[in-house]
């Protein structure tokens, strides 16, 4: 039973040692009833408040790292279904697949692939992260793996049914915390007595998600707390089905045994690279927390990580720049002087178009709680009487003495007003309505 944030703190040891990361125990103890938070961060938690906490304050689906550095992924500590709920906690791991029976170029066009495919969306730096190493073989295991570390920096998945093959080839990069694939009804001894002497975490798979959840309970029973879970879907509805179905059980029933993020293997559903890429958007809508694909195509990649960055953003807080003046190339006292707000959509939409022209711009972005124009403006937040202060605080006058500012199309109708609040010489230009016509307008425009 899920205990309130009030019962979890009435047995803390009521310190606000601030050594578990949060001010106060009572904030410690609100993060813990969210699932945000695990028991064993705070030094000084008694044998009986973990007696009587235990699994109720762990969230309903585990975290699991894996990797280390800026390549780590970390997954799982969802405590929704659905997004609008509150929100996702973390994207999937995107990665590729690498095997032993490709040759040496093979493998290293695709550690290049996964080193150089970097992406930047919104301000947010976007790429994937994992390579998962299959080789039946011991030796090849360790020495692909290796190469990937050294190549790539990857996020590394060991995949093989031979536990001491996994041992061999994750004790050299232990502290790089390789995942193991897999454990099994038949290896789940083997394979976790590994993860166990690493420190690493570790897969178990099944064909079905009644064995599945028994393994789960075998790993609980063992107390391995960071496990990933394969259901090994046939099909694009058993994708659908078994990733719903063991989301729901962990966080509507509580069910510890299926409470582990997922992985999921696109590349081996089809031989149609372009469908992979529809099955690998699936798994990600549907709570995959690791997508293995065969190559890192950008033309496919680039609207996965896409997804999966809009799917995992926090719906309550909108991606928004901080308010400010942002020159876009060297502008001077004579440049032209844009005001929008600041969505990080806008903003990067906007920017990319003034830098497009060739003119260099003064844009100046004011904080409306990262709403789009025409959403502020309905709000009552870009309006005259909130962009006239912004403007006359901001500094743009010492930048640009001219007093014309650009205003977007969408809003003209709040010029007149906006040039009544600003006063004392300003002229209020009203721009463009769509972006795209923002570099025929800026080459055009003449400070008078």
């Amino acid at each position: 039973m899920a205990l309130s944030g009030l019962q979890i703190f009435k047995l803390l040891a009521k310190t606000n040692c601030k050594e578990c990361g949060f001010p106060t125990c009572m904030a410690f103890a609100m993060q813990l009833a969210a699932g945000k938070a695990e028991l064993d961060q705070c030094p000084y938690v008694s044998d009986e408040a973990k007696a009587a906490l235990g699994e109720a304050s762990a969230p309903p689906v585990r975290k699991v790292t894996v990797g280390a550095g800026d390549m780590a992924v970390t997954v799982g500590e969802e405590t929704v279904l659905y997004r609008h709920e509150k929100r996702f906690e973390h994207m999937p791991g995107l990665g590729i697949l690498i095997t032993d029976e490709m040759d040496e170029s093979q493998v290293g066009s695709l550690l290049a692939q996964l080193k150089q495919t970097v992406f930047n969306y919104v301000g947010v730096t976007l790429r994937p992260r994992v390579a998962a190493i299959k080789a039946a073989d011991g030796a090849r295991l360790t020495a692909l793996a290796a190469r990937a570390d050294a190549e790539a920096g990857a996020a590394i998945i060991l995949m093989s049914d031979d536990a001491d093959a996994l041992k061999s080839a994750a004790e050299p990069i232990k502290d790089k915390k390789p995942l193991l694939y897999a454990a099994t009804e038949s290896n789940f001894d083997a394979v976790s007595a590994v993860a166990k002497e690493l420190d690493v975490p570790f897969a178990i798979k099944a064909d079905s998600l009644d064995r599945l959840a028994e393994l789960g309970q075998k790993a609980l029973d063992g107390d391995f707390k960071e496990v990933v879970l394969d259901p090994l879907p046939a099909s694009l509805g058993d994708v659908l089905l078994d990733n719903t179905i063991i989301r729901r059980a962990a966080i509507k029933k509580t069910f510890r045994a299926l409470g582990f993020p997922t992985i999921g293997f696109p590349c081996d559903m089809t031989g149609d690279r372009m469908l992979e890429a529809v099955y690998a958007s699936v798994f990600i809508a549907k709570y995959s927390g690791f997508v293995i694909l065969s190559d890192l195509d950008p033309a496919r990649v680039m609207p996965l990580l896409y997804l999966s960055q809009n799917i995992y953003t926090d719906p309550q807080r909108p991606m928004q720049m901080e308010q400010g003046i942002y020159p876009v190339g060297e502008p001077g006292p004579e440049s032209p002087v844009l005001v929008t707000t600041n969505f990080s959509l806008t903003y990067f939409t906007v920017s990319s178009e003034v830098e497009a022209s060739k003119v260099p711009t003064w844009l100046c972005i004011m904080d409306v709680e990262g709403q789009s124009v025409l959403t502020a403006w309905a709000a009552g937040k870009f309006v005259a009487d909130a962009i006239a202060p912004f403007l006359k605080k901001s500094g743009i006058e010492e930048k640009a003495p001219h007093k014309k500012v650009i205003i977007p199309g969408y809003v003209a109708q709040i010029s007149g007003e906006l040039e009544e609040e600003l006063g004392d010489g300003w002229d209020v230009q009203v721009g463009v309505r769509e972006a795209a016509d923002i570099p025929k307008f800026l080459r055009q425009w003449n400070p008078g």
